[in-house]
């Protein structure tokens, strides 16, 4: 009996796929045998992710990219295409926060933050559906947040990105539901891996809020979130598409 859950073949790209959740991402999927495009924007801890997973003899291409620059983000799937011969799996997942108080973002941060977070991720779902709608067949997935759903104070740009990338899924899932090409999103709760832009002070009164407004009590592990991704982008899912899946420990429940 086939394993609908299987990803063993298949080319995934990921973005933001260096460190954190992204390199969790990418390693899971190299070790249950697919094909895995790495990227980031930071060449040297991409490079030697790169040189780790080899040396583990996982299945991996390093792509260097900034994901705010359109003209990059082609050139990702491009060169997954030329590199691969195909892209079934793109995981939009690079990602940059800063936490202010709304009233105190500059102008350039707030530009930053969406370029990267929610304009990055349009364009490069764009491209890679341009080849999956060819085909007739792709899985398309979305790093998204409890923030984009429940109000978290100090992430007003970030929470926008966010919520942003919840329609998006959904109104791409529509427009490509019978074409062969499924959208989704994972939303993730806190993390136990500080994303760019986000430093981690267990005294500082937004860090206190995770255990408090978390039911579990914790912030998850990086591996904790992988099998979400794993699931969405298999045949387990084949019927489902324009859903945001949240992993954040009953965070959203409560």
């Amino acid at each position: 009996m086939a394993d609908i859950f299987s990803v063993a073949g298949k080319v995934v790209c990921i973005t933001g796929s260096s460190r954190g959740l992204g390199k969790a991402i990418a390693r899971g999927f190299a070790d249950r045998g697919a094909k895995v495009v790495i990227s980031s924007w930071n060449l040297e801890e991409l490079e030697a992710t790169q040189r780790e997973f080899q040396s583990q003899d996982l299945e991996v291409y390093a792509v260097e990219v900034d994901v705010s620059k359109r003209d990059r983000c082609q050139q990702l799937i491009d060169r997954t295409v030329e590199h691969y011969g195909a892209i079934d799996i793109l995981i939009c997942n690079a990602g940059i926060d800063i936490i202010k108080p709304a009233e105190q973002y500059e102008a350039e941060e707030w530009d930053k933050i969406i370029d990267i977070n929610l304009r990055g991720y349009y364009f490069c779902a764009q491209f890679a559906a341009q080849q999956m709608l060819d085909r007739g067949a792709g899985s398309i997935i979305m790093t998204s947040s409890i923030a984009g759903a429940v109000g978290i104070p100090g992430l007003v740009p970030y929470a926008a990105s966010k919520g942003g990338i919840n329609q998006m899924v959904r109104t791409m899932a529509v427009e490509w539901a019978q074409k062969g090409v499924r959208v989704n999103a994972v939303a993730p709760g806190y993390i136990d891996n500080m994303m760019a832009g986000v430093e981690y002070d267990e005294n500082n009164t937004y860090q206190q809020r995770v255990t408090r407004f978390t039911p579990m009590g914790r912030r998850g592990k990086v591996e904790e979130f992988l099998g979400a991704y794993i699931f969405l982008a298999s045949d387990a899912a084949s019927y489902i598409t324009g859903e945001v899946l949240y992993v954040d420990g009953g965070y959203h429940a409560a």
